[in-house]
C-alpha cells in the first residue's frame, strides 16, 4: 500500500476546486486508464473507446466555454490534467495536452466568432485536434517550412509534407501552418484549419516510436488541399505569432506530462523498495536507498513548482516566455533521472517489460526533444538572462 504522500504529492498552494479536478483524473486513470497501458504500449495505439470516455471525462475541451459544450475552466486546469492522466500513462497525458494546450489553446486566442461556433461543440464532445508545423527540414528551425498555400478563388490549395505530428492518426481537424509568401519569410506563414476529408489531403506514415508509443504520430500529405477561406486562423501572414505563442504554452504542457510521469515512476520505486526484500530487509531501509528517493522527490517538487508557476502566470496575463522554458528544460530532465532510478531500484525486473518503470524510462525520452529542444530552452533562457 502507497503512503498518503506518494498517493496525493504536494499541493503547492491548489485551491479546493483545483486539488478535486486533478484527483479525480486521477482516479480515472488509475481505474480506466491503468489496465490498458501494456497494451496500448504493445499495440502503439489508443483504443476508441477510451478516448470516448476522455471525452465523457471532460478533458477533451477544459478551456472551451461552457456554452459551446465546453469546462469553462482555465489553463491550469488542463496542466493538471495532462499531469494527473500522465502518472499513469504519459501517452493519454499527451494526448489530451496536444488537444488542449497547443489545439484549443490556439482557437481560444485566434479564432474568430464563425470558428469557434463551428469547430467549439465538436471539439468539446468527439473530435480531437492535432497541431502541424513541423516538417523534415522545419524542425527547431519552425520557419523554415516548405508547405506552400496559394489562394484559388474562394479557397487556399495547401500543397507539402508535414512530420511527427502528434495525434495525426485520431484528428478530425488540423491546424496546419503554410506559407502563402515564401518571398516575405516568415512573414507569409499563415494557419489553416484542415478537416480531415478536405479534398488533397491524406495522413501518412504512423511513426513506429521508441516511447509514448500509444500517442500516434504521423505525416500529413497536402496536394493541392482545398481549405475555405473561411478556415484561415488569425489572419494571412500573422501565422508565426499563433505558432510562437501557442508553442510557449505548449512548453508548460509538457513539462505537465513529465512531472506526471515522474510521479508515476518515484510511486512505484516507493512501493518496489518497500517490497523487495535483500539481506534480510526491505531496500527501502537501506540509507543508500533512502537517499536516492530523497534527491529524486526534492527534484521532483522542485519541477512541480516551476511548472505550476509557469501555467499561473500565463492565466494571470503575465509574461512567461522564459518561465516555460524553465520549466520544460527542468521538468524533462527530472523525468529522466527519477525513470532511470527507478529502473536500478527495480534491478533486473526494471529492464524487462513485465514491470512498468521499463515504458515509463522510454516514455521520459522525448520531453528533452519535442515542442523545443533542451539547446533550444537554454537558448532562450540565456537570451533572457543575458538581456
Amino acid at each position: 500500500m502507497q503512503n498518503t504522500a506518494t498517493l496525493h504529492p504536494p499541493l503547492t498552494a491548489l485551491s479546493e476546486d483545483e486539488r478535486l479536478f486533478r484527483d479525480s483524473v486521477y482516479e480515472f486513470a488509475d481505474r480506466e486508464v491503468r489496465p490498458l497501458v501494456r497494451e496500448m504500449d504493445a499495440q502503439a495505439t489508443i483504443p476508441p473507446a477510451l478516448i470516448e470516455k476522455l471525452f465523457g471525462l471532460g478533458v477533451m475541451g477544459i478551456e472551451i466555454p461552457e456554452v459551446l459544450g465546453g469546462g469553462g475552466a482555465t489553463f491550469f486546469h488542463s496542466l493538471l490534467a495532462v499531469e494527473a492522466l500522465s502518472r499513469v500513462d504519459p501517452s493519454v497525458g499527451v494526448f489530451v495536452d496536444v488537444q488542449n494546450t497547443l489545439f484549443i489553446n490556439a482557437l481560444v486566442r485566434w479564432g474568430n466568432d464563425d470558428i469557434k461556433r463551428r469547430y467549439f461543440p465538436k471539439l468539446a464532445s468527439e473530435m480531437v485536434g492535432a497541431y502541424a508545423l513541423s516538417e523534415a527540414s522545419s524542425g527547431s528551425d519552425a520557419f523554415a517550412l516548405a508547405t506552400r498555400a496559394v489562394e484559388q478563388g474562394d479557397h487556399w490549395a495547401l500543397s507539402g509534407r508535414k512530420l511527427w505530428i502528434t495525434n495525426g492518426n485520431e484528428a478530425g481537424l488540423f491546424i496546419v501552418f503554410a506559407n502563402v509568401n515564401p518571398e516575405a519569410g516568415y512573414r507569409g506563414i499563415t494557419a489553416f484549419l484542415v478537416e480531415r476529408g478536405f479534398p488533397g489531403f491524406t495522413v501518412g506514415k504512423k511513426e513506429d516510436k521508441l516511447g509514448i508509443r500509444a500517442s500516434s504520430t504521423c505525416e500529413l500529405l497536402f496536394d493541392g488541399c482545398r481549405v475555405p477561406r473561411a478556415n484561415v486562423l488569425g489572419e494571412v501572414g500573422k501565422g508565426y505569432k499563433t505558432a510562437i505563442e501557442t508553442l510557449n504554452e505548449g512548453r508548460i504542457g509538457i513539462g505537465a506530462q513529465m512531472i506526471g510521469l515522474a510521479q508515476g515512476a518515484l510511486d512505484h520505486a516507493i512501493r518496489y523498495t518497500k517490497e523487495r526484500k535483500q539481506f534480510g530487509k526491505a531496500i527501502a531501509e537501506f540509507q543508500a536507498v533512502q537517499h536516492q528517493l530523497a534527491r529524486a522527490a526534492t527534484e521532483l517538487h522542485a519541477a512541480r513548482l516551476m511548472v505550476y508557476e509557469a501555467a499561473r502566470m500565463r492565466d494571470a496575463g503575465r509574461p512567461f516566455l522564459t518561465e516555460a522554458a524553465m520549466c520544460k528544460l527542468f521538468a524533462s530532465e527530472v523525468a529522466e533521472r527519477v525513470t532511470s532510478l527507478a529502473v536500478n531500484l527495480y534491478g533486473g525486473y526494471g529492464f524487462v517489460k513485465d514491470y512498468p518503470v521499463e515504458k515509463l524510462y522510454r516514455d521520459a525520452k522525448i520531453g528533452q526533444i519535442y515542442e523545443g529542444t533542451s539547446n533550444l530552452q537554454l537558448e532562450t533562457i540565456a537570451k533572457q538572462v543575458l538581456r
